[in-house]
Protein backbone atom coordinates (compact mmCIF):
# COMPACT_ATOMS: atom_id res chain seq x y z
CA UNK A 1 0.00 0.00 0.00
CA UNK A 2 1.26 3.24 -1.15
CA UNK A 3 1.64 5.68 2.00
CA UNK A 4 2.61 8.91 1.86
CA UNK A 5 3.59 11.30 4.82
CA UNK A 6 2.62 14.97 4.30
CA UNK A 7 4.60 16.76 5.89
CA UNK A 8 7.82 15.67 4.04
CA UNK A 9 5.98 16.32 1.02
CA UNK A 10 4.92 19.77 1.85
CA UNK A 11 8.39 20.50 3.14
CA UNK A 12 9.84 19.53 -0.12
CA UNK A 13 7.81 20.78 -2.39
CA UNK A 14 8.79 23.47 -5.20
CA UNK A 15 6.98 26.94 -4.80
CA UNK A 16 4.06 26.57 -7.23
CA UNK A 17 0.50 28.67 -7.86
CA UNK A 18 -0.89 26.83 -5.22
CA UNK A 19 1.57 28.42 -2.23
CA UNK A 20 1.00 32.06 -4.20
CA UNK A 21 -2.81 32.02 -3.80
CA UNK A 22 -2.72 30.94 -0.32
CA UNK A 23 0.28 33.82 0.07
CA UNK A 24 -2.10 36.54 -1.92
CA UNK A 25 -4.96 35.86 0.27
CA UNK A 26 -3.57 35.32 3.95
CA UNK A 27 -1.60 38.72 2.97
CA UNK A 28 -4.53 40.30 1.74
CA UNK A 29 -6.37 39.36 4.94
CA UNK A 30 -3.33 40.88 7.03
CA UNK A 31 -3.31 43.95 4.99
CA UNK A 32 -6.55 44.97 6.96
CA UNK A 33 -5.81 43.56 9.67
CA UNK A 34 -3.14 46.27 10.21
CA UNK A 35 -5.07 48.65 8.84
CA UNK A 36 -7.94 48.26 11.06
CA UNK A 37 -5.25 47.53 14.08
CA UNK A 38 -3.33 51.20 12.91
CA UNK A 39 -6.07 53.51 12.43
CA UNK A 40 -6.30 54.24 15.96
CA UNK A 41 -3.10 55.85 16.01
CA UNK A 42 -4.49 58.21 12.74
CA UNK A 43 -7.58 59.10 14.44
CA UNK A 44 -6.24 59.34 18.14
CA UNK A 45 -5.43 63.73 17.67
CA UNK A 46 -8.87 64.16 16.26
CA UNK A 47 -10.58 62.32 18.71
CA UNK A 48 -8.45 63.69 21.42
CA UNK A 49 -10.07 66.91 20.52
CA UNK A 50 -13.62 66.43 19.60
CA UNK A 51 -14.44 64.38 22.82
CA UNK A 52 -12.10 66.13 25.16
CA UNK A 53 -10.16 63.43 26.24
CA UNK A 54 -7.29 63.22 28.62
CA UNK A 55 -4.01 61.31 27.72
CA UNK A 56 -4.67 58.31 30.04
CA UNK A 57 -8.04 58.29 28.64
CA UNK A 58 -6.96 58.46 25.55
CA UNK A 59 -4.32 55.58 25.93
CA UNK A 60 -7.16 53.15 28.05
CA UNK A 61 -9.79 53.76 24.62
CA UNK A 62 -6.77 52.71 22.44
CA UNK A 63 -5.84 49.47 24.87
CA UNK A 64 -9.38 48.04 24.33
CA UNK A 65 -8.99 46.98 20.94
CA UNK A 66 -5.80 45.36 22.37
CA UNK A 67 -7.27 43.88 24.77
CA UNK A 68 -10.01 42.38 22.64
CA UNK A 69 -6.07 40.99 20.71
CA UNK A 70 -5.22 39.07 23.80
CA UNK A 71 -8.31 37.37 24.06
CA UNK A 72 -8.77 36.55 20.47
CA UNK A 73 -5.19 35.77 19.75
CA UNK A 74 -5.45 33.04 23.13
CA UNK A 75 -9.06 31.95 22.45
CA UNK A 76 -9.79 31.60 18.52
CA UNK A 77 -5.53 30.56 18.14
CA UNK A 78 -6.31 27.22 20.63
CA UNK A 79 -9.97 26.49 18.80
CA UNK A 80 -8.01 26.46 15.37
CA UNK A 81 -6.07 23.37 16.04
CA UNK A 82 -9.69 21.70 16.94
CA UNK A 83 -11.77 23.19 14.72
CA UNK A 84 -9.90 24.15 11.88
CA UNK A 85 -7.67 27.14 10.72
CA UNK A 86 -9.97 28.20 7.57
CA UNK A 87 -13.74 28.20 9.88
CA UNK A 88 -11.50 30.61 13.17
CA UNK A 89 -9.78 32.89 9.98
CA UNK A 90 -13.32 33.48 8.59
CA UNK A 91 -14.51 34.15 12.11
CA UNK A 92 -12.24 36.65 12.59
CA UNK A 93 -12.35 38.47 9.31
CA UNK A 94 -16.54 38.86 10.04
CA UNK A 95 -15.43 40.17 13.74
CA UNK A 96 -12.77 42.57 12.90
CA UNK A 97 -13.91 43.84 9.57
CA UNK A 98 -17.58 44.06 10.82
CA UNK A 99 -17.13 45.85 13.83
CA UNK A 100 -14.28 48.55 12.71
CA UNK A 101 -16.83 49.41 10.19
CA UNK A 102 -19.21 49.88 12.71
CA UNK A 103 -16.78 52.29 14.75
CA UNK A 104 -17.59 55.02 12.29
CA UNK A 105 -21.27 55.24 13.58
CA UNK A 106 -19.88 55.60 17.30
CA UNK A 107 -21.17 58.76 19.24
CA UNK A 108 -19.36 58.30 22.59
CA UNK A 109 -16.00 57.14 23.99
CA UNK A 110 -18.08 53.79 25.61
CA UNK A 111 -19.74 52.83 22.31
CA UNK A 112 -16.48 53.19 20.93
CA UNK A 113 -15.03 50.93 23.12
CA UNK A 114 -16.92 48.18 22.89
CA UNK A 115 -16.86 47.79 19.22
CA UNK A 116 -13.09 47.91 19.37
CA UNK A 117 -12.85 45.26 21.81
CA UNK A 118 -15.11 43.09 19.73
CA UNK A 119 -13.34 44.04 16.34
CA UNK A 120 -9.91 43.52 18.49
CA UNK A 121 -11.15 40.11 19.07
CA UNK A 122 -10.60 39.53 15.29
CA UNK A 123 -8.12 41.25 14.95
CA UNK A 124 -6.31 39.24 17.40
CA UNK A 125 -7.14 36.13 16.26
CA UNK A 126 -6.05 36.17 12.73
CA UNK A 127 -2.91 36.23 13.28
CA UNK A 128 -1.90 33.11 14.75
CA UNK A 129 -3.82 31.41 12.39
CA UNK A 130 -2.76 32.83 9.09
CA UNK A 131 1.20 32.52 10.22
CA UNK A 132 0.41 28.81 11.40
CA UNK A 133 -1.51 27.98 7.86
CA UNK A 134 0.86 29.98 5.78
CA UNK A 135 4.07 27.79 7.73
CA UNK A 136 2.12 24.35 7.34
CA UNK A 137 2.05 25.00 3.72
CA UNK A 138 5.72 26.53 2.95
CA UNK A 139 8.31 24.85 1.73
CA UNK A 140 10.64 24.47 4.99
CA UNK A 141 13.72 26.09 2.75
CA UNK A 142 12.05 29.43 2.34
CA UNK A 143 9.31 28.98 5.40
CA UNK A 144 10.51 32.41 6.87
CA UNK A 145 10.67 34.41 3.79
CA UNK A 146 6.93 33.57 3.10
CA UNK A 147 5.84 34.47 6.54
CA UNK A 148 7.66 37.40 6.43
CA UNK A 149 6.27 38.50 3.48
CA UNK A 150 2.58 37.57 4.63
CA UNK A 151 3.12 39.28 7.95
CA UNK A 152 4.30 42.64 5.42
CA UNK A 153 0.70 43.17 4.84
CA UNK A 154 0.31 44.20 8.20
CA UNK A 155 3.21 47.20 7.77
CA UNK A 156 1.04 47.91 4.23
CA UNK A 157 -2.52 47.95 6.28
CA UNK A 158 -0.50 50.64 8.24
CA UNK A 159 0.59 52.71 5.83
CA UNK A 160 -2.52 52.54 4.20
CA UNK A 161 -3.99 53.92 7.19
CA UNK A 162 -1.40 56.68 7.39
CA UNK A 163 -1.45 57.36 3.94
CA UNK A 164 -4.89 57.93 3.68
CA UNK A 165 -5.74 59.53 7.09
CA UNK A 166 -3.66 62.11 5.47
CA UNK A 167 -6.31 62.98 2.79
CA UNK A 168 -9.35 61.63 4.19
CA UNK A 169 -9.89 63.03 7.94
CA UNK A 170 -9.37 66.73 7.20
CA UNK A 171 -11.81 66.29 4.46
CA UNK A 172 -14.01 63.68 4.93
CA UNK A 173 -13.85 63.37 8.57
CA UNK A 174 -12.47 60.52 10.72
CA UNK A 175 -15.59 58.32 10.38
CA UNK A 176 -14.96 57.45 6.49
CA UNK A 177 -11.54 55.68 7.69
CA UNK A 178 -13.32 53.45 9.72
CA UNK A 179 -16.25 52.58 7.00
CA UNK A 180 -13.51 51.44 4.62
CA UNK A 181 -13.07 48.56 7.00
CA UNK A 182 -16.42 46.59 5.25
CA UNK A 183 -14.26 45.50 1.83
CA UNK A 184 -12.77 42.37 3.94
CA UNK A 185 -16.74 41.35 4.76
CA UNK A 186 -17.55 41.85 1.09
CA UNK A 187 -14.68 39.60 -0.22
CA UNK A 188 -15.69 36.42 2.63
CA UNK A 189 -16.79 34.19 0.25
CA UNK A 190 -14.24 34.64 -2.63
CA UNK A 191 -12.07 33.97 0.97
CA UNK A 192 -13.68 30.50 1.71
CA UNK A 193 -13.60 29.16 -1.67
CA UNK A 194 -9.70 30.20 -1.64
CA UNK A 195 -7.87 29.40 1.38
CA UNK A 196 -7.63 25.94 2.05
CA UNK A 197 -7.67 24.10 5.52
CA UNK A 198 -4.15 22.72 6.96
CA UNK A 199 -3.67 19.20 4.99
CA UNK A 200 -3.02 17.54 8.72
CA UNK A 201 -6.26 19.13 9.78
CA UNK A 202 -7.85 17.47 7.17
CA UNK A 203 -6.57 14.22 7.30
CA UNK A 204 -7.14 13.91 10.95
CA UNK A 205 -10.55 15.16 10.31
CA UNK A 206 -10.90 11.73 8.02
CA UNK A 207 -11.06 13.85 4.90
CA UNK A 208 -8.63 12.12 3.18
CA UNK A 209 -10.05 12.79 -0.41
CA UNK A 210 -9.72 16.65 0.15
CA UNK A 211 -6.25 16.25 1.25
CA UNK A 212 -5.04 14.57 -1.65
CA UNK A 213 -6.61 17.32 -4.26
CA UNK A 214 -4.87 19.66 -2.15
CA UNK A 215 -1.50 17.72 -2.14
CA UNK A 216 -1.74 17.29 -5.86
CA UNK A 217 -1.92 21.29 -6.28
CA UNK A 218 0.56 21.96 -4.04
CA UNK A 219 3.43 19.63 -5.55
CA UNK A 220 2.25 19.09 -8.87
CA UNK A 221 3.17 15.47 -8.28
CA UNK A 222 0.50 12.17 -8.96
CA UNK A 223 -1.28 11.51 -5.66
CA UNK A 224 -2.76 8.05 -6.05
CA UNK A 225 -6.88 7.75 -5.00
CA UNK A 226 -5.59 4.92 -3.04
CA UNK A 227 -2.26 6.15 -1.28
CA UNK A 228 -3.09 6.47 2.33
CA UNK A 229 -1.44 9.89 3.95
CA UNK A 230 0.09 9.67 7.08
CA UNK A 231 0.95 13.15 9.82
CA UNK A 232 1.71 12.64 13.18
CA UNK A 233 -0.17 11.72 15.46
CA UNK A 234 0.11 13.47 18.94
CA UNK A 235 -0.83 12.17 21.86
CA UNK A 236 -3.96 13.89 23.87
CA UNK A 237 -1.40 15.51 26.53
CA UNK A 238 0.61 16.80 23.48
CA UNK A 239 -2.24 18.85 22.17
CA UNK A 240 -3.39 20.88 25.27
CA UNK A 241 -1.53 23.65 26.88
CA UNK A 242 0.87 22.03 28.92
CA UNK A 243 2.29 20.16 26.00
CA UNK A 244 4.06 23.88 25.87
CA UNK A 245 6.28 23.78 28.65
CA UNK A 246 6.46 19.53 27.89
CA UNK A 247 9.59 18.23 26.19
CA UNK A 248 12.18 20.99 27.51
CA UNK A 249 10.26 23.44 25.94
CA UNK A 250 9.63 25.36 29.51
CA UNK A 251 12.24 28.47 29.44
CA UNK A 252 11.35 28.87 25.68
CA UNK A 253 7.88 29.17 25.72
CA UNK A 254 8.11 32.00 28.68
CA UNK A 255 11.43 33.55 27.02
CA UNK A 256 8.83 33.92 23.92
CA UNK A 257 6.13 35.24 25.82
CA UNK A 258 8.42 37.83 27.24
CA UNK A 259 9.74 38.37 23.85
CA UNK A 260 6.30 39.05 22.84
CA UNK A 261 5.23 40.96 25.41
CA UNK A 262 8.28 43.30 24.95
CA UNK A 263 8.15 43.75 21.28
CA UNK A 264 4.30 44.34 21.53
CA UNK A 265 4.48 47.00 23.85
CA UNK A 266 6.77 49.01 21.73
CA UNK A 267 5.38 48.04 18.73
CA UNK A 268 1.60 49.65 19.99
CA UNK A 269 2.62 52.17 21.99
CA UNK A 270 4.51 53.90 18.71
CA UNK A 271 1.33 52.65 16.51
CA UNK A 272 -1.14 54.66 18.96
CA UNK A 273 1.19 57.63 20.04
CA UNK A 274 3.74 58.35 17.74
CA UNK A 275 1.94 61.14 15.58
CA UNK A 276 1.06 62.67 18.47
CA UNK A 277 4.51 62.46 20.05
CA UNK A 278 5.31 64.39 16.67
CA UNK A 279 3.00 67.09 16.70
CA UNK A 280 3.96 68.11 20.54
CA UNK A 281 7.51 68.23 18.78
CA UNK A 282 5.77 71.15 16.64
CA UNK A 283 5.25 69.39 13.19
CA UNK A 284 1.60 69.64 11.65
CA UNK A 285 -1.36 66.61 11.53
CA UNK A 286 -0.08 65.81 8.00
CA UNK A 287 3.44 65.81 9.03
CA UNK A 288 3.07 63.71 11.97
CA UNK A 289 1.38 61.59 10.25
CA UNK A 290 4.06 60.96 7.85
CA UNK A 291 6.28 59.48 10.70
CA UNK A 292 4.10 56.62 11.34
CA UNK A 293 4.12 56.07 7.41
CA UNK A 294 7.99 55.94 7.64
CA UNK A 295 7.36 53.62 10.64
CA UNK A 296 5.53 51.20 8.63
CA UNK A 297 7.54 51.46 5.37
CA UNK A 298 10.39 50.21 8.18
CA UNK A 299 8.21 47.39 8.94
CA UNK A 300 8.00 45.74 5.35
CA UNK A 301 11.87 46.37 4.92
CA UNK A 302 12.37 44.60 8.14
CA UNK A 303 9.94 41.61 7.77
CA UNK A 304 10.79 40.90 4.25
CA UNK A 305 14.97 41.78 5.17
CA UNK A 306 14.15 39.79 8.34
CA UNK A 307 12.56 36.87 6.98
CA UNK A 308 15.39 36.37 4.17
CA UNK A 309 18.17 36.71 6.73
CA UNK A 310 16.41 33.88 9.01
CA UNK A 311 16.30 31.71 6.55
CA UNK A 312 19.49 31.96 5.43
CA UNK A 313 21.09 31.76 9.40
CA UNK A 314 18.44 31.21 12.07
CA UNK A 315 15.63 33.53 13.66
CA UNK A 316 17.72 33.64 16.73
CA UNK A 317 20.64 35.75 16.17
CA UNK A 318 18.65 37.67 13.55
CA UNK A 319 16.11 38.63 16.13
CA UNK A 320 18.77 39.61 18.86
CA UNK A 321 20.26 42.34 16.73
CA UNK A 322 16.72 43.57 15.24
CA UNK A 323 15.61 44.06 18.95
CA UNK A 324 19.17 45.80 19.81
CA UNK A 325 18.82 48.02 17.13
CA UNK A 326 14.77 49.08 17.93
CA UNK A 327 16.58 50.27 21.11
CA UNK A 328 19.53 52.08 19.96
CA UNK A 329 17.03 54.08 17.21
CA UNK A 330 14.20 54.67 19.50
CA UNK A 331 17.12 56.30 21.89
CA UNK A 332 17.89 58.25 19.56
CA UNK A 333 14.85 59.19 18.38
CA UNK A 334 14.29 61.58 21.32
CA UNK A 335 17.15 64.15 20.35
CA UNK A 336 17.18 67.06 18.23
CA UNK A 337 18.20 66.21 14.64
CA UNK A 338 17.47 67.19 11.06
CA UNK A 339 13.81 65.84 9.85
CA UNK A 340 15.53 63.75 7.48
CA UNK A 341 17.43 61.78 10.29
CA UNK A 342 14.17 61.59 12.01
CA UNK A 343 12.51 60.12 8.83
CA UNK A 344 15.29 57.48 9.01
CA UNK A 345 15.59 56.61 12.60
CA UNK A 346 11.55 56.31 12.23
CA UNK A 347 12.23 53.49 9.26
CA UNK A 348 14.92 51.66 11.32
CA UNK A 349 12.59 51.44 14.52
CA UNK A 350 9.91 50.38 12.15
CA UNK A 351 11.98 48.04 10.31
CA UNK A 352 13.15 46.60 13.97
CA UNK A 353 10.08 46.57 15.94
CA UNK A 354 7.39 45.77 13.35
CA UNK A 355 9.74 43.66 11.30
CA UNK A 356 10.64 41.87 15.07
CA UNK A 357 7.34 41.22 15.57
CA UNK A 358 6.60 39.38 12.14
CA UNK A 359 10.01 37.01 12.84
CA UNK A 360 8.44 36.37 16.43
CA UNK A 361 5.81 34.31 14.89
CA UNK A 362 7.65 32.64 11.88
CA UNK A 363 10.42 31.73 14.68
CA UNK A 364 7.36 30.55 16.83
CA UNK A 365 6.04 28.48 14.39
CA UNK A 366 9.45 26.82 13.63
CA UNK A 367 9.78 25.84 17.11
CA UNK A 368 6.62 23.95 17.80
CA UNK A 369 5.10 20.92 16.03
CA UNK A 370 2.42 21.34 14.17
CA UNK A 371 -0.37 20.15 17.02
CA UNK A 372 0.84 22.77 18.75
CA UNK A 373 1.18 25.02 16.83
CA UNK A 374 -1.75 27.58 16.69
CA UNK A 375 -1.90 27.07 20.21
CA UNK A 376 1.72 28.29 20.95
CA UNK A 377 1.14 30.80 18.32
CA UNK A 378 -1.88 32.10 20.17
CA UNK A 379 -0.58 32.22 23.57
CA UNK A 380 3.10 33.68 22.70
CA UNK A 381 0.78 36.78 20.91
CA UNK A 382 -1.63 36.38 23.71
CA UNK A 383 0.50 37.10 26.48
CA UNK A 384 2.39 39.77 24.24
CA UNK A 385 -1.13 41.48 23.90
CA UNK A 386 -0.68 42.60 27.37
CA UNK A 387 2.10 44.40 26.57
CA UNK A 388 0.16 45.99 23.15
CA UNK A 389 -2.12 46.90 26.02
CA UNK A 390 0.24 48.92 27.93
CA UNK A 391 1.66 49.86 25.35
CA UNK A 392 -0.98 52.70 24.38
CA UNK A 393 -1.50 53.47 28.60
CA UNK A 394 2.54 53.57 29.09
CA UNK A 395 2.10 56.84 26.27
CA UNK A 396 -0.65 58.32 27.57
CA UNK A 397 0.63 58.01 31.29
CA UNK A 398 4.22 59.40 29.89
CA UNK A 399 2.74 62.52 28.63
CA UNK A 400 0.26 62.98 31.63
CA UNK A 401 3.27 62.90 34.03
CA UNK A 402 4.64 66.01 31.04
CA UNK A 403 8.71 64.52 30.98
CA UNK A 404 11.01 65.48 28.10
CA UNK A 405 10.58 64.55 24.30
CA UNK A 406 13.79 62.37 25.34
CA UNK A 407 12.54 60.86 28.05
CA UNK A 408 8.97 59.81 26.69
CA UNK A 409 11.45 57.76 23.80
CA UNK A 410 13.77 56.78 26.36
CA UNK A 411 10.96 54.39 28.23
CA UNK A 412 10.44 52.34 25.03
CA UNK A 413 14.25 51.36 25.17
CA UNK A 414 13.86 49.37 28.30
CA UNK A 415 11.30 46.97 26.13
CA UNK A 416 13.85 46.47 23.84
CA UNK A 417 16.48 45.30 26.01
CA UNK A 418 14.51 42.96 27.44
CA UNK A 419 13.51 41.29 24.65
CA UNK A 420 17.31 40.99 23.80
CA UNK A 421 17.81 38.87 26.93
CA UNK A 422 14.41 36.95 26.15
CA UNK A 423 15.87 35.90 22.96
CA UNK A 424 19.11 34.51 23.79
CA UNK A 425 17.54 32.37 26.12
CA UNK A 426 15.91 30.37 24.06
CA UNK A 427 16.58 26.88 22.90
CA UNK A 428 17.49 28.44 19.38
CA UNK A 429 16.27 25.16 17.70
CA UNK A 430 15.03 24.99 14.25
CA UNK A 431 11.59 23.03 14.77
CA UNK A 432 10.84 21.09 18.56
CA UNK A 433 10.16 17.64 18.23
Amino acid sequence: MNRIQVDEVIDRAKVSPFHWRILFWCTLIIVFDGYDLVIYGVVLPILMQQWQLDPVTAGALGSTALFGMMVGAMLLGTLADRFGRKKMIVLCVILFSGFTALNGLAQTPLQFGIMRFIAGLGIGGVMPNVVALMSEYAPRRIRSTLVAVMFSGYAIGGMMSASLGIWIVPQFGWQVMFYLAVIPLLLLPVIWSQLPDSVAFLVQQGKTDTARRVLRSLSGQAIADDAVLTVHQPQKTEQSLGALFSHNRALSTLMFFQAFFMCLLMVYGLGSWLPKLMSMAGYGFSSSLMFLLFLNIGGIIGAIGGGWLSDRFHPRPVLMLFFTLAAVSLALLGFKNHVAVLYLLVTVAGATTIGSQILLYAYVAQFYPTAIRSTALGWSSGVGRIGAILGPVLGGALLAMQLSHQMNFLAFVIPGALAVIAIMLTAGRKEAV
